[in-house]
């Protein structure tokens, strides 16, 4: 089997790096608005729905990117992720803040008045977002991965 491609330069990872950080910030920041207007935090002439409408495409699109980018690095090294404690831990909580978002949270948020299921929509909402952040930050940080002997 060949080389990746995309080890062939010690600038690659480094810029995937940099493109999925800043797509993730855009993504989250995107969700958070919302998360900030059902805690009753901020943009309050907007209703949570208008927001999610507005905040829509930004979303999608920079976690399409953070998505793409994140598999383009995984490629690099396998070996450095699949085993690896904080990653797995960052796919769960992604997938959970994915299907949370696009589910329960949506609903939640394009409600007339979500009222107190709004604020734990929102509370869950960031702690699954925060979350997956920590689950990257400390993949450097987690050497040992996972043994299954």
């Amino acid at each position: 089997m060949g080389e990746n491609p995309l080890n062939t330069s010690p600038w690659t990872f480094p810029i995937l790096e940099v493109i999925h950080i800043v797509s993730f910030a855009i993504a989250i920041g995107s969700v958070a608005i919302v998360d900030f207007r059902l805690l009753g935090l901020a943009l309050l002439r907007q209703t949570p729905g208008q927001l999610t409408q507005y905040a829509h495409v930004y979303t999608i699109l920079s976690l399409s990117t953070a998505i793409v980018s994140g598999l383009l690095m995984y490629s690099t090294d396998p070996d450095k992720f699949y085993l690896n404690v904080s990653f797995l831990f960052k796919i769960v909580c992604l997938l959970f803040a994915i299907l949370f978002h696009y589910t329960l949270h949506r609903k939640i948020a394009q409600a007339q008045t979500p009222g107190v299921w709004g604020k734990l929509a929102a509370c869950l909402s960031i702690a699954l977002w925060v979350s997956v952040v920590f689950g990257g930050i400390f993949i450097e940080f987690v050497k040992e991965g996972l043994s299954f002997s």
